[in-house]
Protein backbone atom coordinates (compact mmCIF):
# COMPACT_ATOMS: atom_id res chain seq x y z
CA UNK A 1 0.00 0.00 0.00
CA UNK A 2 1.49 3.31 -1.11
CA UNK A 3 0.34 6.90 -1.37
CA UNK A 4 1.33 8.04 -4.85
CA UNK A 5 1.31 11.71 -5.87
CA UNK A 6 -0.23 12.41 -9.28
CA UNK A 7 -1.17 15.70 -11.00
CA UNK A 8 -4.90 16.41 -10.75
CA UNK A 9 -6.71 16.49 -14.07
CA UNK A 10 -7.11 20.14 -15.09
CA UNK A 11 -10.79 19.60 -15.91
CA UNK A 12 -11.77 17.35 -13.01
CA UNK A 13 -14.27 19.85 -11.54
CA UNK A 14 -16.06 20.15 -14.86
CA UNK A 15 -16.11 16.39 -15.22
CA UNK A 16 -17.41 15.97 -11.68
CA UNK A 17 -20.26 18.40 -12.20
CA UNK A 18 -21.12 16.86 -15.56
CA UNK A 19 -21.48 13.53 -13.74
CA UNK A 20 -23.74 15.07 -11.07
CA UNK A 21 -21.02 15.12 -8.39
CA UNK A 22 -22.09 18.46 -6.90
CA UNK A 23 -20.46 17.99 -3.48
CA UNK A 24 -16.87 17.61 -4.71
CA UNK A 25 -16.16 20.77 -2.67
CA UNK A 26 -17.86 21.31 0.70
CA UNK A 27 -17.90 24.71 2.44
CA UNK A 28 -15.11 25.89 0.17
CA UNK A 29 -12.79 23.00 1.04
CA UNK A 30 -11.99 20.15 -1.35
CA UNK A 31 -13.76 16.90 -0.55
CA UNK A 32 -12.65 15.00 -3.64
CA UNK A 33 -8.82 14.97 -3.76
CA UNK A 34 -7.09 13.48 -6.80
CA UNK A 35 -3.66 14.97 -6.13
CA UNK A 36 -2.71 11.45 -5.02
CA UNK A 37 -4.03 7.90 -5.07
CA UNK A 38 -3.50 4.87 -2.88
CA UNK A 39 -1.82 2.00 -4.70
CA UNK A 40 -2.48 -1.61 -3.70
CA UNK A 41 -1.37 -4.97 -4.98
CA UNK A 42 -3.98 -7.54 -5.93
CA UNK A 43 -2.83 -9.74 -3.06
CA UNK A 44 -3.43 -6.94 -0.57
CA UNK A 45 -6.95 -6.37 -1.89
CA UNK A 46 -8.01 -10.00 -2.00
CA UNK A 47 -6.25 -11.34 1.08
CA UNK A 48 -6.32 -8.37 3.44
CA UNK A 49 -9.50 -6.46 2.51
CA UNK A 50 -12.01 -8.42 0.41
CA UNK A 51 -11.88 -11.76 2.23
CA UNK A 52 -11.87 -10.27 5.77
CA UNK A 53 -14.77 -7.99 4.85
CA UNK A 54 -16.86 -10.97 3.77
CA UNK A 55 -15.98 -12.85 6.96
CA UNK A 56 -16.68 -9.90 9.28
CA UNK A 57 -20.02 -9.32 7.56
CA UNK A 58 -21.10 -12.90 8.20
CA UNK A 59 -19.94 -12.68 11.82
CA UNK A 60 -22.04 -9.56 12.27
CA UNK A 61 -25.15 -11.13 10.72
CA UNK A 62 -24.79 -14.15 13.02
CA UNK A 63 -24.79 -11.78 15.97
CA UNK A 64 -28.18 -10.30 15.02
CA UNK A 65 -29.91 -13.64 15.62
CA UNK A 66 -28.63 -13.63 19.19
CA UNK A 67 -29.42 -9.98 19.94
CA UNK A 68 -33.05 -10.04 18.79
CA UNK A 69 -33.77 -12.95 21.16
CA UNK A 70 -32.24 -11.20 24.19
CA UNK A 71 -33.78 -8.24 25.93
CA UNK A 72 -30.57 -7.95 27.95
CA UNK A 73 -28.49 -7.50 24.79
CA UNK A 74 -31.01 -5.01 23.39
CA UNK A 75 -30.59 -3.04 26.61
CA UNK A 76 -26.79 -3.17 26.38
CA UNK A 77 -27.10 -1.66 22.90
CA UNK A 78 -29.39 1.09 24.25
CA UNK A 79 -32.17 0.21 21.81
CA UNK A 80 -35.30 1.94 23.18
CA UNK A 81 -37.64 -0.52 24.88
CA UNK A 82 -40.63 0.68 22.85
CA UNK A 83 -38.88 -0.30 19.61
CA UNK A 84 -37.20 -3.57 20.58
CA UNK A 85 -39.97 -5.79 19.25
CA UNK A 86 -40.15 -3.65 16.10
CA UNK A 87 -36.42 -4.22 15.50
CA UNK A 88 -36.65 -7.92 16.32
CA UNK A 89 -39.62 -8.53 14.03
CA UNK A 90 -37.85 -6.88 11.12
CA UNK A 91 -35.08 -9.48 11.47
CA UNK A 92 -37.43 -12.43 11.99
CA UNK A 93 -39.21 -11.46 8.78
CA UNK A 94 -35.78 -11.16 7.15
CA UNK A 95 -36.66 -7.69 5.86
CA UNK A 96 -34.25 -7.20 2.94
CA UNK A 97 -31.25 -4.92 3.18
CA UNK A 98 -29.21 -3.02 0.62
CA UNK A 99 -25.66 -2.14 1.63
CA UNK A 100 -23.15 -1.35 4.36
CA UNK A 101 -19.62 -0.06 4.89
CA UNK A 102 -16.97 -1.45 7.21
CA UNK A 103 -14.35 1.08 8.31
CA UNK A 104 -10.92 -0.54 8.49
CA UNK A 105 -7.45 0.50 9.58
CA UNK A 106 -4.92 -0.95 7.12
CA UNK A 107 -1.30 -0.15 6.32
CA UNK A 108 -0.49 -2.77 3.69
CA UNK A 109 1.15 -5.07 6.25
CA UNK A 110 -0.67 -7.38 8.60
CA UNK A 111 -4.41 -7.82 9.01
CA UNK A 112 -6.84 -4.95 8.58
CA UNK A 113 -8.54 -3.98 11.85
CA UNK A 114 -12.26 -3.25 12.12
CA UNK A 115 -12.97 0.20 13.56
CA UNK A 116 -16.75 0.09 13.16
CA UNK A 117 -19.69 -0.90 10.98
CA UNK A 118 -21.73 1.70 9.11
CA UNK A 119 -24.79 -0.38 8.27
CA UNK A 120 -27.72 2.05 8.55
CA UNK A 121 -26.79 5.27 6.71
CA UNK A 122 -23.37 4.79 5.07
CA UNK A 123 -22.29 7.65 2.81
CA UNK A 124 -19.27 8.32 0.52
CA UNK A 125 -21.04 5.89 -1.81
CA UNK A 126 -21.28 7.77 -5.12
CA UNK A 127 -17.65 8.83 -5.05
CA UNK A 128 -16.55 5.25 -4.25
CA UNK A 129 -18.85 3.47 -6.69
CA UNK A 130 -18.81 5.84 -9.66
CA UNK A 131 -16.49 8.83 -9.68
CA UNK A 132 -13.28 7.10 -8.60
CA UNK A 133 -13.89 4.58 -11.41
CA UNK A 134 -14.37 7.48 -13.83
CA UNK A 135 -11.05 8.85 -12.55
CA UNK A 136 -9.31 5.51 -13.15
CA UNK A 137 -10.63 5.10 -16.69
CA UNK A 138 -9.75 8.68 -17.60
CA UNK A 139 -6.25 8.46 -16.13
CA UNK A 140 -5.62 5.26 -18.11
CA UNK A 141 -6.86 6.93 -21.29
CA UNK A 142 -4.59 9.93 -20.65
CA UNK A 143 -1.58 7.67 -20.01
CA UNK A 144 -1.17 8.85 -16.41
CA UNK A 145 -1.81 5.27 -15.27
CA UNK A 146 -0.84 2.08 -17.07
CA UNK A 147 -3.49 0.26 -19.09
CA UNK A 148 -3.40 -2.69 -16.70
CA UNK A 149 -4.13 -0.53 -13.62
CA UNK A 150 -7.33 -1.72 -11.97
CA UNK A 151 -9.53 -0.94 -8.99
CA UNK A 152 -11.37 -2.99 -6.36
CA UNK A 153 -14.70 -1.57 -7.39
CA UNK A 154 -17.76 -3.51 -8.50
CA UNK A 155 -20.00 -1.42 -6.25
CA UNK A 156 -22.14 0.12 -9.00
CA UNK A 157 -22.82 -3.19 -10.72
CA UNK A 158 -23.62 -4.80 -7.36
CA UNK A 159 -26.10 -2.04 -6.49
CA UNK A 160 -27.94 -2.36 -9.78
CA UNK A 161 -28.09 -6.13 -9.39
CA UNK A 162 -29.28 -5.83 -5.80
CA UNK A 163 -32.10 -3.46 -6.74
CA UNK A 164 -33.17 -6.01 -9.32
CA UNK A 165 -33.36 -8.59 -6.53
CA UNK A 166 -35.24 -6.21 -4.22
CA UNK A 167 -37.88 -5.23 -6.78
CA UNK A 168 -40.15 -8.14 -5.82
CA UNK A 169 -39.49 -7.81 -2.07
CA UNK A 170 -40.28 -4.14 -1.47
CA UNK A 171 -43.82 -2.77 -1.38
CA UNK A 172 -44.67 -0.13 -3.98
CA UNK A 173 -44.57 2.76 -4.30
CA UNK A 174 -40.93 3.14 -3.32
CA UNK A 175 -39.29 6.46 -2.39
CA UNK A 176 -35.74 7.58 -1.70
CA UNK A 177 -35.49 10.38 0.87
CA UNK A 178 -32.87 12.46 2.67
CA UNK A 179 -32.74 15.80 4.45
CA UNK A 180 -33.49 18.42 1.81
CA UNK A 181 -30.72 20.82 2.83
CA UNK A 182 -27.89 18.26 2.73
CA UNK A 183 -26.21 18.38 -0.68
CA UNK A 184 -24.16 15.28 0.10
CA UNK A 185 -27.12 13.21 1.30
CA UNK A 186 -29.25 14.36 -1.61
CA UNK A 187 -26.46 13.37 -3.97
CA UNK A 188 -26.28 9.92 -2.40
CA UNK A 189 -30.01 9.20 -2.67
CA UNK A 190 -30.11 10.57 -6.23
CA UNK A 191 -27.35 8.12 -7.14
CA UNK A 192 -29.19 5.20 -5.50
CA UNK A 193 -32.39 6.27 -7.26
CA UNK A 194 -30.50 6.09 -10.57
CA UNK A 195 -29.16 2.62 -9.71
CA UNK A 196 -32.71 1.45 -9.03
CA UNK A 197 -33.87 2.92 -12.34
CA UNK A 198 -31.09 1.04 -14.17
CA UNK A 199 -32.44 -2.14 -12.59
CA UNK A 200 -35.93 -1.33 -13.90
CA UNK A 201 -37.18 -0.59 -10.38
CA UNK A 202 -39.47 2.49 -10.42
CA UNK A 203 -39.15 4.80 -7.43
CA UNK A 204 -39.60 8.43 -6.43
CA UNK A 205 -37.36 11.03 -4.81
CA UNK A 206 -38.39 13.41 -2.05
CA UNK A 207 -37.08 15.38 0.92
CA UNK A 208 -37.47 13.63 4.24
CA UNK A 209 -39.24 16.72 5.62
CA UNK A 210 -41.99 16.37 3.02
CA UNK A 211 -43.17 12.98 4.23
CA UNK A 212 -46.58 13.18 5.89
CA UNK A 213 -48.71 10.89 8.06
CA UNK A 214 -52.34 10.14 7.29
CA UNK A 215 -54.95 9.66 10.01
CA UNK A 216 -54.77 5.90 9.56
CA UNK A 217 -51.00 5.96 10.32
CA UNK A 218 -49.76 5.54 6.76
CA UNK A 219 -46.77 7.61 5.64
CA UNK A 220 -47.60 9.68 2.57
CA UNK A 221 -45.95 11.63 -0.24
CA UNK A 222 -46.79 15.20 -1.28
CA UNK A 223 -49.87 13.95 -3.15
CA UNK A 224 -51.12 12.12 -0.02
CA UNK A 225 -50.39 8.77 -1.65
CA UNK A 226 -49.36 6.11 0.86
CA UNK A 227 -45.66 5.19 0.64
CA UNK A 228 -45.04 1.44 0.52
CA UNK A 229 -41.26 1.36 0.95
CA UNK A 230 -38.82 4.07 1.97
CA UNK A 231 -35.06 4.34 1.68
CA UNK A 232 -34.33 6.96 4.32
CA UNK A 233 -30.80 8.35 4.58
CA UNK A 234 -31.43 9.35 8.18
CA UNK A 235 -30.21 7.63 11.37
CA UNK A 236 -32.82 5.25 12.67
CA UNK A 237 -31.89 6.01 16.28
CA UNK A 238 -32.69 9.68 15.63
CA UNK A 239 -35.99 8.71 14.04
CA UNK A 240 -36.84 6.59 17.09
CA UNK A 241 -36.10 9.56 19.36
CA UNK A 242 -38.52 11.79 17.44
CA UNK A 243 -42.30 11.70 18.12
CA UNK A 244 -42.71 11.31 14.38
CA UNK A 245 -40.86 8.00 14.62
CA UNK A 246 -43.39 6.51 17.02
CA UNK A 247 -45.76 6.31 14.05
CA UNK A 248 -43.58 3.53 12.66
CA UNK A 249 -45.04 1.19 15.28
CA UNK A 250 -48.53 1.41 13.80
CA UNK A 251 -47.50 1.80 10.18
CA UNK A 252 -46.88 -0.91 7.60
CA UNK A 253 -44.14 1.18 5.97
CA UNK A 254 -41.22 -0.98 4.81
CA UNK A 255 -37.85 0.59 5.57
CA UNK A 256 -34.65 0.26 3.61
CA UNK A 257 -32.33 -0.07 5.46
CA UNK A 258 -34.53 -2.29 7.69
CA UNK A 259 -34.86 -1.72 11.43
CA UNK A 260 -32.58 -4.66 12.28
CA UNK A 261 -29.65 -2.73 10.77
CA UNK A 262 -29.80 -0.54 13.93
CA UNK A 263 -28.10 -3.39 15.77
CA UNK A 264 -25.13 -3.44 13.41
CA UNK A 265 -24.71 0.33 13.11
CA UNK A 266 -24.34 0.51 16.91
CA UNK A 267 -20.79 0.68 18.33
CA UNK A 268 -21.94 -1.82 20.95
CA UNK A 269 -21.64 -4.52 18.31
CA UNK A 270 -17.84 -4.21 18.64
CA UNK A 271 -17.55 -5.58 22.20
CA UNK A 272 -20.18 -8.20 21.39
CA UNK A 273 -18.11 -9.38 18.43
CA UNK A 274 -14.97 -9.41 20.57
CA UNK A 275 -16.68 -11.45 23.30
CA UNK A 276 -17.66 -14.08 20.72
CA UNK A 277 -14.51 -14.02 18.56
CA UNK A 278 -11.81 -13.06 21.05
CA UNK A 279 -8.41 -12.76 19.39
CA UNK A 280 -9.75 -12.68 15.83
CA UNK A 281 -7.03 -11.07 13.69
CA UNK A 282 -9.39 -8.44 12.21
CA UNK A 283 -10.97 -7.39 15.52
CA UNK A 284 -9.74 -4.98 18.17
CA UNK A 285 -10.36 -5.73 21.82
CA UNK A 286 -13.47 -3.82 22.88
CA UNK A 287 -15.65 -3.55 26.01
CA UNK A 288 -18.71 -1.69 27.16
CA UNK A 289 -17.55 1.29 29.21
CA UNK A 290 -17.85 1.02 32.97
CA UNK A 291 -16.90 4.64 33.60
CA UNK A 292 -13.72 6.05 35.10
CA UNK A 293 -10.60 7.53 33.53
CA UNK A 294 -9.76 6.50 29.98
CA UNK A 295 -6.58 4.49 30.26
CA UNK A 296 -3.65 4.78 27.83
CA UNK A 297 -3.95 2.64 24.73
CA UNK A 298 -7.73 2.96 24.44
CA UNK A 299 -10.40 4.83 22.48
CA UNK A 300 -13.82 5.81 23.82
CA UNK A 301 -16.75 5.91 21.35
CA UNK A 302 -20.42 6.61 22.16
CA UNK A 303 -22.73 3.86 20.90
CA UNK A 304 -24.37 6.07 18.29
CA UNK A 305 -21.59 8.54 17.44
CA UNK A 306 -20.78 9.42 13.83
CA UNK A 307 -17.98 11.07 11.83
CA UNK A 308 -15.49 11.06 14.72
CA UNK A 309 -17.64 13.22 17.01
CA UNK A 310 -17.28 12.66 20.79
CA UNK A 311 -14.38 10.25 20.28
CA UNK A 312 -11.60 10.27 22.91
CA UNK A 313 -8.27 8.67 22.05
CA UNK A 314 -5.70 8.07 24.82
CA UNK A 315 -2.24 7.20 23.55
CA UNK A 316 0.19 4.88 25.34
CA UNK A 317 2.29 7.90 26.38
CA UNK A 318 -0.74 9.54 28.05
CA UNK A 319 -1.59 12.05 25.30
CA UNK A 320 -5.32 12.60 24.82
CA UNK A 321 -6.94 13.42 21.49
CA UNK A 322 -10.55 14.40 22.04
CA UNK A 323 -13.36 15.53 19.74
CA UNK A 324 -16.48 17.37 20.83
CA UNK A 325 -19.93 16.66 19.46
CA UNK A 326 -23.59 16.05 20.19
CA UNK A 327 -23.46 12.34 21.04
CA UNK A 328 -23.95 11.51 24.70
CA UNK A 329 -25.11 8.38 26.47
CA UNK A 330 -23.38 5.00 26.89
CA UNK A 331 -20.08 4.27 25.19
CA UNK A 332 -17.60 1.53 24.43
CA UNK A 333 -13.84 1.35 24.79
CA UNK A 334 -11.82 -0.08 21.93
CA UNK A 335 -8.12 -0.91 21.99
CA UNK A 336 -6.11 1.86 20.32
CA UNK A 337 -4.85 0.89 16.87
CA UNK A 338 -3.88 4.16 15.15
CA UNK A 339 -4.43 4.71 11.47
CA UNK A 340 -1.26 4.59 9.36
CA UNK A 341 0.31 7.96 8.58
CA UNK A 342 1.39 8.79 5.04
CA UNK A 343 3.29 12.08 5.17
CA UNK A 344 0.94 13.42 7.85
CA UNK A 345 -2.23 12.07 6.23
CA UNK A 346 -4.32 9.33 7.81
CA UNK A 347 -6.34 7.08 5.45
CA UNK A 348 -9.37 5.07 6.54
CA UNK A 349 -10.45 2.25 4.24
CA UNK A 350 -14.19 1.97 3.78
CA UNK A 351 -14.96 -1.54 2.56
CA UNK A 352 -18.36 -1.90 0.91
CA UNK A 353 -20.83 -4.74 1.17
CA UNK A 354 -23.85 -4.80 -1.15
CA UNK A 355 -26.40 -7.42 -0.23
CA UNK A 356 -24.03 -9.91 1.37
CA UNK A 357 -21.06 -9.49 -0.97
CA UNK A 358 -17.83 -7.53 -0.49
CA UNK A 359 -17.50 -5.51 -3.68
CA UNK A 360 -15.15 -2.51 -3.37
CA UNK A 361 -13.42 0.11 -1.28
CA UNK A 362 -13.23 3.88 -0.90
CA UNK A 363 -10.64 5.80 1.11
CA UNK A 364 -11.24 8.84 3.30
CA UNK A 365 -8.13 10.76 4.31
CA UNK A 366 -7.85 13.18 7.23
CA UNK A 367 -5.08 15.34 8.66
CA UNK A 368 -5.98 13.92 12.08
CA UNK A 369 -5.89 10.35 13.42
CA UNK A 370 -9.64 10.78 14.06
CA UNK A 371 -11.61 10.75 10.80
CA UNK A 372 -14.04 13.69 10.66
CA UNK A 373 -16.93 14.53 8.34
CA UNK A 374 -14.51 16.89 6.55
CA UNK A 375 -12.13 14.05 5.59
CA UNK A 376 -11.22 14.01 1.91
CA UNK A 377 -11.98 11.20 -0.50
CA UNK A 378 -8.85 9.92 -2.31
CA UNK A 379 -9.10 7.34 -5.13
CA UNK A 380 -7.22 4.07 -5.26
CA UNK A 381 -5.77 1.74 -7.90
CA UNK A 382 -4.45 -1.80 -8.07
CA UNK A 383 -0.98 -1.69 -9.58
CA UNK A 384 1.50 -4.55 -9.52
CA UNK A 385 1.50 -7.83 -7.65
CA UNK A 386 3.93 -7.31 -4.79
CA UNK A 387 4.01 -4.56 -2.15
CA UNK A 388 6.71 -1.94 -2.70
CA UNK A 389 7.43 -1.08 0.91
CA UNK A 390 5.68 0.24 3.99
CA UNK A 391 4.40 3.83 3.91
CA UNK A 392 6.22 4.65 0.66
CA UNK A 393 5.60 8.13 -0.70
CA UNK A 394 6.18 8.74 -4.41
CA UNK A 395 6.60 12.22 -5.88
Amino acid sequence: MRRVAIPPRPDWRRRAEACGFQFHTINGAPYWDESAYYAFTLQQIERDLEDPTAELHQMALSLVDEVVDSDALMQRLAIPEAFRDYVAQSWRRRDPHLYGRLDLAYDGHGPAKLYELNYDTPTSLYEAAFFQWEWLENQRDRGALSQDADQFNAIHEALVERFGELASRLKPPMYFAAVGSSVEDQGTVAYLHDCAAQAGFPAGLMALEDIGIAQDGRFTDLDDVAIGSLFKLYPLEDLFADPFGMELLRSDLQLLEPAWKLILSNKGVLPLLWERHRGHPNLLEAHFEQGGELQPGWVRKPLFSREGANVDMRYADGRLLSESGPYLGPAIRQALHPLPAFDGRYPMVGSWVVGDHACGIGIREDDSPITHDSARFVPHAIVGSEPAGKFAIEA
